[in-house]
């Protein structure tokens, strides 16, 4: 392949070879398309030559927090699980909600009113910067410490993060070149895997017992009892369906009855740690809320104890777009367009009502029991963006994220657009458009670059890719300014009758093919291995836990009970 001088691109055969000089760890990355912007090959060939990268795993969302930067420490505000010392002015922080900093990079803890007045620079700002990368070929002057195991005999805490060290013997670690002591690095349970147990929960079952006598499925429930006050007690957990940093969804059954429900369980230190206790609640509207619309996961009750959060919801039992994708690659079209209209449904519902998504991806779609889509985890949602208002928040998972968000930008629903876009090319494609090695290259590859699409796409599915994919959020499809009007009315979606599709009256491509009651074949294996139980909180933690910002939470959805 050679490029001519005028910015045009050709194609010889053979190639001759080309002999770039680089420094180490440059890359030279080139690619070739033909007019009409597709890949130069038709078939399967042309994913692996896309700039792309197949889906394999899945991804989280993050969410940036307010960053005090003092002399390259990056303080955030923390919630500490525990009893700890600032380590500018050696006293203990106190209080309820989040005490204090603490440095995201070297894990210096400190008071909100002494963080500024850190004279020493942070440790790990600058340990990979050019210029210490030098001086460390020159000169050996970072002599690490020399840690070995010490017993303190009196309370302890780190100078460096300020946290207590516990234990009777050989409790942490201390240099032997002075006097400073140390936390060392807490390793990772391994999570419990006992067939027995799982067994056992599963013959406990009501459903599944009626299910085992009689042959009768009972589908998941679409409703709960009502006039009743929900506590953990009224539920029997009986396996592990996802799993992550907020907590855990666990499947349980309403004791002494056929009702089974997916039960969304968060800590509240963790809430209160990442200051997500709007985002919480935010999350109970816009699901409570969600039971007017067939594509929305439905709530049915939340209630809490002193260390955790519940939100009882439908059991979508035909697991989520991003397993599915997985076991089969891509989707055929009629497919995809089943799933992309009655996602296009939901996401109309939300914005007619000032709600920003934010969080759209695969993982985040279900099918139920008939293999309907049901868009989930609203955490991530913005209220009250109508006409005018934006909103400006860093948040979103990566691979999804429009380049306004990324821009540091003002933005509104078209962002919801750009990520249906990316998620309509991975079920169409079985690959993200945008890829990188690290998160600031994804990033420049979605704000700079354009994806490749492969030839075996049909005319419909590559003009309205191309739409959604505009990185100018005016003219995007869906955007104020856009030329093309509304999405349904897209060729890509003219096979679509939108009135039946609203009653859910079309028939689905796919129905999961579920052998009981409990079935979780279409969960990650990962997860349902597991024990289903809580997490525990430490005491400790637990008497210093702020409840009021958890007043009122606990609610029963009057249009989800048993007329």
């Amino acid at each position: 392949m050679i490029f001519t001088g005028g910015g045009a691109r050709r194609r010889t055969s053979p190639a001759p070879r080309v002999r770039v000089p680089a420094r180490p760890h440059q890359r030279l990355h080139a690619d070739y398309w033909l007019p009409g912007g597709v890949c130069g090959e038709g078939g399967e060939g042309a994913i692996r030559r896309s700039r792309g990268k197949r889906i394999t795993q899945r991804r989280g969302a993050i969410k940036h927090h307010k960053i005090h930067e003092v002399n390259g420490h990056r303080f955030v505000a923390k919630f500490f699980r525990q009893p700890t010392f600032c380590a500018f002015c050696k006293e203990f922080l106190w209080g309820f909600g989040k005490q204090g900093y603490r440095c995201s990079v070297c894990q210096t803890a400190v008071h909100k009113r002494c963080h500024n007045k850190l004279l020493g620079k942070c440790t790990g700002s600058s340990a990979h910067s050019e210029a210490t990368v030098y001086l460390r070929e020159r000169f050996k002057v970072d002599v690490p410490h020399r840690f070995r195991p010490h017993q303190f005999m009196s309370p302890t805490f780190c100078d460096h993060c300020g946290a207590m060290l516990y234990g009777f013997f050989k409790q942490e670690l201390k240099c032997e070149g002075g006097e400073a002591p140390g936390t060392s690095s807490s390793a990772t349970p391994a999570s419990t895997n006992n067939t027995d147990i799982l067994e056992q929960q599963l013959e406990q079952s009501t459903a599944y017992d009626i299910f085992k006598k009689t042959g009768r499925f009972t589908p998941p429930a679409r409703t709960i009892p009502r006039f009743r006050k929900y506590t953990v007690e009224d539920f029997q957990f009986i396996k592990v369906l996802g799993k992550g940093s907020f907590g855990k969804v666990l499947l349980a059954e309403l004791r002494d009855t056929e009702y089974y429900y997916a039960v969304k369980c968060l800590k509240k230190d963790v809430v209160l740690e990442d200051d997500d206790v709007e985002c919480t609640l935010i999350e109970r509207k816009v699901l409570a809320l969600g039971t007017n619309h067939p594509y929305l996961c439905h709530l049915f009750a939340t209630f809490q104890t002193d260390s955790h959060l519940f939100f009882v919801m439908e059991y979508l039992n035909g697991g989520d777009l991003m397993f599915h994708i997985q076991q089969s690659g891509r989707f055929p079209e009629p497919r995809a367009r089943f799933y992309a209209a009655e996602i296009v449904s939901g996401l109309k519902f939300l914005h007619k009502r000032g709600i920003v998504y934010r969080d759209l991806k695969l993982d985040n779609i279900l099918l139920d029991f008939e293999g309907h889509v049901r868009i989930a985890d609203f955490g991530m949602c913005k209220l009250q963006i109508y006409l005018d208002k934006t909103a400006d928040t860093f948040c979103g998972t990566p691979d999804y994220m429009a380049p306004e968000i990324i821009k540091g930008l003002k933005y509104n629903q078209t962002v919801d657009w750009w990520s249906f876009g990316v998620l309509l090319y991975e079920m169409l494609i079985g690959q993200s458009p945008f890829s990188g090695c690290d998160e600031d290259e994804l990033f420049w590859s979605i704000c700079n670059e354009m994806p490749s699409y492969p030839r075996f796409l049909s005319h419909e599915a590559l003009t309205i890719l191309t739409r959604l994919l505009d990185k100018d959020a005016r003219t995007r499809l869906g955007g104020t300014e856009c030329m093309h009007g509304d999405i349904r009315d897209q060729d890509f979606f003219h096979a679509i009758h939108w009135d039946r599709l609203e009653r859910r009256e079309l028939e689905t491509p796919f129905r999961p093919r579920v052998r009981h009651p409990m079935d979780t074949q279409y969960f990650d294996k990962a997860f349902t291995g597991e024990r289903p139980r809580l997490t525990a909180v430490e005491p400790h933690v637990l008497r210093s836990m702020d409840q009021e910002p958890f007043r009122g939470f606990s609610y029963t959805n009057p249009n989800t009970t048993d007329r």
